[in-house]
């Protein structure tokens, strides 16, 4: 079967459900599965549409579980086993089918969906899978909208030249025509578990009014709940739309190279580890690889956000996705279709999109409270004041059902998963990725920053800094010396000496009797002459005299640099300095989180003079000489006085990175950085760190504004309906108003962007 993965504990089946919307189709959508026998370890997520459950054997089978759905107005359509992004049809899904048996539920927060406890929405319109490929205003949704509205309108202007007596039945029909798809939700989700469902509380008010005589405003109310559906249903496409946007990175086809050296067109879906592909100026990366042969610059912004074009050639590593700008390669494939770095964004943003944040699971627990408290009361008002206030029952009944649509709480629940799933969506646009709604409330409650060094706040590998040759001795004379020592050597330090020469267009020269003196330096011969490069100490030892050099290599050492010494038979030709420079942006990326008041820190094992002069040019503090337990200990005593957000290249870095209130990986895609921390820094620069504290808090920002609508708008108009100021279909602004308030509020998080 299609979709299935065989596990010891039972079977995993995935399936994509067209018609999720908001959070209420998600806890909808867990209800109704969970309750099937024989159904485990449910996971829904609302921006990939995706359902996976694991089936014990001989219980409930697939289609049940889709004939279930159906009944609640969803449409299930089973997915492979290896579900891969496939651009061609502009579906962004993992690429990756994953085996849930034995998942612990928790990680879900499974129990707590109150959300979908309470209340769910219709999706009458959802049993026409075409709807997924039409534009909104051509949906069913949409549909049911026009149709409605054109009702009422006319039924309006008739009754601007008509008796009401032939008006009230057009009014009527206007309120038939939605109540009977709604009621039959309401219906179907009552036996699923769901009985204080959104329809319930709207097709009851509207019943009521339509019995009471208030058919004009009964209407009002379907049509404006039907277009805050469509609203909501606009909104979540917009939020897949960025993951959608990924999926198209990847280009279609790949021109693969044959043994012969001749090319074949392909689907870049079916290139395999090992296979050679030609890429030609102008064209999409596509797949994760390493150059073979050719030099180019390469254009990362679409995967990573660096608007700057990148050099990469031979032994390279390019992602999938960038476009090159100018030289033919010829790339060797490292990872398939499924595994390359635009699939597992996607993936990860999908899961990301799925994780609650705390204040969203607190908002879900309020309102399985709620709505069953509004509509007790709701049952009050309407029974209690014709016997305590002397109002008529006329009255009561009315105020009691404008009560009950202020009661809906969909606003409010909406109101935190669609500014995560915007803040979420607009970050990874910008190659900032944050796995799930709770590193992104934590990333911007932050107190204090700890960054790793080596790799983090420097580029990771050490250069040549200073050259001082000594009297009689040019600067290329000195390169020539050292380079001739170093090469072949794979120390960090020897690589960098001969990439100074190769730099400033210093041959190198045959060398021999190459050997290295452990723990002190490298000899060789050169030209006929002795020659090695070692430490100040080994000069000495050697007995070389530093001369006026001496004064230079302690200020060189003061400043954090490596001093090595240059001899020549015996005589010292120079001092070179080398060290691992702070990333272009260090300094700017430290001084932004100071400007936003965030104490930055860095933790390292280097040496304290090393540490102390590389923090003390990027205006940071500095716990320098720590072994790995050190740091978790150091993250331990920050975390007393506030949140800590730990910064490292994800390599070395992982207990620190788990040990803090938030772990931020930097590197550019790799394996590590997408999935170790809570969030990733993909264009490898510093002020990324700063950019993500700004969508962290623009993104709170819009999660307490949404939520000040939501209960502010209600209790306005819950007071103004006691007093008998607004009645029935002001409720319903009430209800749909701050729905579409929220919804398009959230919205604006999608056109996020970094400040300057």
């Amino acid at each position: 079967m299609d979709g299935t993965r065989n596990g010891s504990q039972g079977q995993s089946v995935s399936w994509r459900v067209e018609g999720m919307d908001c959070a209420s189709c998600v806890a909808k959508v867990e209800k109704a599965v969970t309750r099937l026998p024989g159904v485990k370890d449910v996971s829904v997520n609302l921006i990939a549409e995706r359902l996976t459950v694991r089936l014990e054997p001989g219980a409930s089978d697939a289609t049940t579980i889709e004939q279930s759905l159906a009944g609640l107005g969803y449409t299930a359509r089973s997915l492979p086993a290896n579900d891969v992004v496939a651009p061609a049809d502009g579906h962004a899904h993992a690429a990756e089918e994953r085996d849930h048996a034995g998942h612990d539920q928790a990680d879900h927060d499974h129990g707590e969906h109150g959300h979908g406890d309470t209340f769910g929405h219709s999706h009458a319109d959802h049993e026409n899978p075409a709807d997924a490929t039409k534009p909104w205003y051509a949906t069913g949704k949409a549909r049911l909208v026009w149709l409605l509205g054109a009702l009422v309108l006319g039924a309006y202007a008739l009754s601007l030249v008509l008796p009401a007596r032939l008006t009230y039945p057009l009014f009527l029909a206007a309120t038939l025509v939605a109540l009977v798809p709604f009621g039959r939700r309401a219906f179907a989700l009552a036996r699923a578990g769901t009985p204080f469902s959104i329809e319930t509380l709207m097709v009851t008010a509207a019943a009521g009014a339509a019995v009471i005589g208030a058919a004009e405003e009964a209407a009002v109310v379907v049509l404006l709940f039907a277009l805050g559906e469509l609203l909501e249903n606009v909104a979540a496409g917009r939020a897949r739309a960025g993951i959608k946007a990924l999926a198209n990175l990847m280009p279609r086809t790949a021109r693969r190279l044959r043994a012969d050296g001749s090319t074949e067109e392909v689907p870049s879906d079916q290139l395999s580890v090992g296979d050679l592909v030609l890429v030609r100026p102008g064209d999409r990366v596509p797949c994760d690889g390493t150059i073979e042969e050719g030099r180019s610059a390469l254009d990362e912004s679409p995967v990573t956000g660096e608007s700057i074009p990148v050099s990469r050639g031979p032994g390279e590593a390019v992602v999938a996705g960038s476009i090159n700008a100018d030289g033919a390669l010829r790339v060797r494939v490292t990872r398939a279709a499924t595994d390359n770095t635009i699939a597992r964004i996607i993936r990860m943003v999908e899961e990301a999109t799925a994780s609650r944040a705390p204040t969203q699971r607190f908002i879900e627990r309020f309102s399985t409270w709620w709505t069953p408290g509004a509509m007790l009361v709701s049952a009050l008002v309407i029974l209690v004041p014709p016997f305590l206030l002397g109002w008529d029952w006329w009255t009561s009944v009315y105020r009691g059902l404008a009560v009950l649509l202020i009661a809906c709480p969909c606003a409010l629940v909406i109101s935190v998963p669609a500014a995560m799933a915007s803040g979420l969506s607009a970050g990874a646009r910008r190659g900032l990725l944050i796995k799930g709604g709770a590193a992104l409330e934590e990333i911007g409650a932050a107190k204090t920053v700890a960054f790793d060094k080596t790799g983090t706040l420097t580029e990771g590998h050490p250069k040549v800094t200073d050259i001082l040759p000594a009297q009689g001795t040019s600067e290329s004379d000195l390169l020539t010396l050292a380079a001739g020592v170093e090469q072949g050597s794979s120390h960090p330090l020897a690589k960098a000496v001969v990439a100074a020469a190769e730099a400033r267009g210093v041959a190198t020269p045959p060398v021999s009797d190459q050997a290295a003196v452990p723990g002190k330096g490298v000899t060789a011969t050169v030209d006929g002459r002795k020659v090695s490069v070692g430490s100040p100490r080994h000069a000495a030892e050697a007995g070389a005299q530093l001369g006026g050099l001496a004064e230079a290599v302690t200020r060189l050492e003061n400043e954090g640099k490596t001093a090595v010494v240059i001899l020549a038979d015996g005589t010292v030709a120079g001092v070179l300095a080398l060290r691992d420079e702070p990333r272009g942006d260090a300094a700017e990326g430290i001084a932004a989180l100071s400007r936003i008041g965030i104490r930055s820190v860095m933790l390292t094992g280097d040496n304290a003079r090393t540490g102390a002069a590389i923090a003390k040019g990027l205006g940071l503090d500095v716990k320098a000489e720590l072994l790995p337990d050190d740091k978790l200990r150091e993250i331990g005593a920050l975390r007393s006085s506030g949140s800590v957000a730990m910064v490292g290249d994800g390599i070395n870095d992982a207990p620190a990175l788990a040990a803090a209130s938030v772990g931020v990986a930097m590197g550019g895609g790799t394996d590590v950085a997408l999935e170790t921390a809570d969030a990733a820094v993909l264009k490898d620069r510093v002020t990324g760190v700063s950019e993500l504290v700004s969508l962290s808090r623009s993104t709170m920002a819009n999660v307490k504004a949404n939520v000040a609508i939501a209960v502010g708008l209600k209790a306005v108009f819950l007071v103004t309906t006691l007093m008998g100021v607004t009645g029935l279909w002001p409720a319903i602004i009430a209800d749909t108003g701050a729905t579409v308030l929220v919804t398009l509020n959230a919205l604006r998080l999608l056109a996020w962007k970094p400040s300057a």
